[in-house]
């Protein structure tokens, strides 16, 4: 009976691990036909890693247009919308699906905002705030060439 207990906890253990290494590390994910890693989601959740890809771009809009304003109080606002604040609206289903280094590049991406609206709101150096925004945009467009995002079919993948 003892051995019976030992290995179905080996088991259990080994599906747990398993399970882990798929929401930590690998995602839902399959090689795309462009050379891109093709991220599987349903159409909702490409929905809102879309949009916030979308608000993203936005701000950045917003933060060149206040740069050349030299207007600092914008940019800390317009960072505030897209920070770490915003980075925990995602669903814990969603986050399973992405892989660890999708994720790593959208948290630095946050981080990185949370950043610029300190360097705004503190110093106001606008080629500072120009050379982060620089560093930045190499994560997103690092992310782009990398991975796509691509809905699953209807009844499954």
């Amino acid at each position: 009976m003892c051995k019976f207990c030992w290995g179905l906890s080996v088991v259990l253990i080994a599906v747990v691990a398993g399970m882990g290494y798929m929401f930590m590390f690998r995602g839902n994910v399959t090689p795309g036909n462009d050379g891109r890693t093709a991220i599987i989601l349903s159409a909702g959740e490409r929905d809102l890693v879309l949009g916030e890809m979308r608000s993203f771009l936005e701000t950045v809009q917003l933060i060149t247009a206040a740069i050349g304003e030299k207007d600092m109080k914008t940019i800390a606002e317009a960072t505030r919308k897209v920070g770490m604040a915003n980075a925990r609206q995602v669903p814990v289903s969603l986050m399973s699906k992405l892989p660890m280094e999708f994720k790593t590049m959208g948290m630095a991406t946050h981080k990185a905002f949370d950043a610029l609206g300190m360097e705004a709101q503190d110093m106001g150096d606008p080629q500072k705030i120009l050379q982060s925004l620089s560093d930045m945009l190499l994560t997103c467009t690092t992310c782009h060439s990398g991975y796509r995002l691509v809905a699953e079919k209807s009844g499954g993948k």
